[in-house]
């Protein structure tokens, strides 16, 4: 079975591992205050033009975001993302567990627009009962979005304009960061990601990582007092050092970047595949995951072969799936899945 269900199957780049076998003796201060944490920190923090971020090192995404949001936000307040967004359908409710509720507006393309928040703020205040619902405080996106969609430099700069001038924060998950800055169609840097938002991640567990998040908040009122939330969440690992020891791995000589832009070339040559067969695409996704319209009978046979992650159902006969290519997916198997798009 060839498996293009997530990006995460593999286990790790083989020199993140080298780097923890060779490090592994060595005797470092627990939590994040190791040298590989700082090594670490300042290269993030000089790759993204931003010196005076503050950079911590947690486990995954979802308790990355929970941790964020449970210090953003105040108990009556909530989180705005589109529907189909991280927090609002794949982590069990983690930031409600947290006493937050997220706040979900139409998206058909798995992004918000700055014009969509400025009217969902806008009706809130303006409503003479607002003191009775839930605050908008802090808006959440990702970036690429949960169906590989990319936010542009121009939308990205007018939502954070908006979320400033109303006093909201903006979040940007970057589990797939990686996979968003090296397509082709990008046209953000790392450093206009962190200039324009109060904090995001950097998602190092989809891009060749044993495990870990690097998140990056620039706003100094978040910055405060972090760290006793993120030992209250549960999100300071005592062995900090192997957080920082990945990410000094990946980012050292551009490695994160190379093992994304691999991902997003093997995910275009199923597109193209797809494209060339007539297979309609329920998204128009310049990334690493492809959501390729299907008939059923065609699906089960595919699914002799091949692993994909349902995603909905079109009509009685026709289903969208999604394939999702990794750092580690091999030409072979890529050029398999193609053949077989080809042959349907």
């Amino acid at each position: 079975m060839l498996q293009f269900q997530c990006d995460y199957s593999e286990g790790a780049h083989p020199r993140i591992l080298q780097a923890l076998c060779d490090t592994n003796f060595e005797q470092t201060p627990g939590y994040g205050e190791d040298i590989y944490c700082q090594r670490a920190s300042e290269l993030i923090c000089q790759k993204c033009n931003a010196p005076r971020a503050s950079v911590h090192f947690l486990v995954g995404g979802t308790q990355a975001n929970f941790i964020l949001l449970a210090a953003a936000l105040r108990p009556h307040q909530g989180a705005v993302c589109a529907q189909s967004g991280h927090i609002n359908v794949h982590e069990s409710g983690a930031v409600e567990a947290c006493g937050h509720k997220v706040l979900p507006l139409p998206s058909t393309d798995g992004k918000i627009y700055a014009q969509q928040v400025k009217d969902y703020v806008t009706a809130h205040w303006q409503d003479p009962t607002h003191e009775h619902m839930v605050q908008p405080k802090l808006v959440y996106i990702s970036n690429p979005t949960e169906v590989g969609t990319i936010y542009t430099k121009a939308e990205l700069t007018a939502l954070y304009s908006v979320c400033q001038e109303n006093g909201l924060y903006l979040y940007i998950d970057g589990a797939r960061l990686g996979f968003a800055l090296t397509c082709r169609e990008n046209d953000l840097t790392l450093s206009d990601i962190a200039s324009l938002c109060d904090a995001f991640t950097i998602g190092g567990t989809k891009a060749g990582a044993l495990f870990g998040e690097a998140l990056v908040i620039q706003n100094h009122a978040l910055k405060q007092d972090f760290r006793y939330i993120l030992k209250q969440k549960g999100g300071m690992l005592a062995k900090g050092r192997l957080l920082g020891l990945q990410f000094l791995t990946l980012l050292g000589d551009d490695l994160y970047f190379a093992l994304c832009r691999h991902g997003n070339e093997m995910a275009r040559k199923i597109r193209q595949s797809c494209e060339q067969n007539n297979i309609p695409l329920l998204f128009d996704s310049p990334t690493n995951q492809q959501f390729p319209i299907l008939a059923n009978q065609d699906l089960a046979r595919l699914s002799q072969q091949f692993a994909y992650s349902y995603w909905q159902a079109v009509d009685e006969s026709h289903t969208a799936v999604r394939f999702c290519t990794s750092w580690a997916t091999t030409p072979e198997n890529t050029q398999a899945l193609c053949s077989a798009l080809l042959a349907l």
